[in-house]
């Protein structure tokens, strides 16, 4: 009979090297953690006023129905790639494009 490994791994480990191993699962979860990061670092006003959110390329790319709004965040722009790429931990973003 086969001795078997003591080797214990974290269900999260495991998950975390399938996602990184299938490339369409990884940008999956890519686009749902900028879409979270956005409503929690934005606020829930901001996120009110928001209608879609989604990472094309680099550029991420988000649909405000406030055009106010939209002018207040221009001024930002960098900070808020800094602080988006920063809670999902990797350079995704590169650009901010608001419509």
């Amino acid at each position: 009979m086969a001795k078997r490994e003591n080797d214990s791994f974290s269900l999260k480990d495991l998950m975390g090297s399938f996602i990184q191993e299938n490339n369409k699962l990884k940008k999956g979860f890519q686009k749902i953690h900028i879409d979270e990061a956005w409503g929690k670092l934005m606020g829930a006003g901001v996120a009110s006023y928001t209608s879609e959110v989604k990472l094309q390329n680099g550029t991420l790319i988000v649909r405000l129905s406030s055009s106010v709004l939209r002018e207040e965040l221009n001024y930002g722009k960098d900070k808020i790639i800094r602080m988006i790429n920063e809670e999902i931990g990797e350079e995704l973003v590169k650009k901010l494009m608001l419509v």
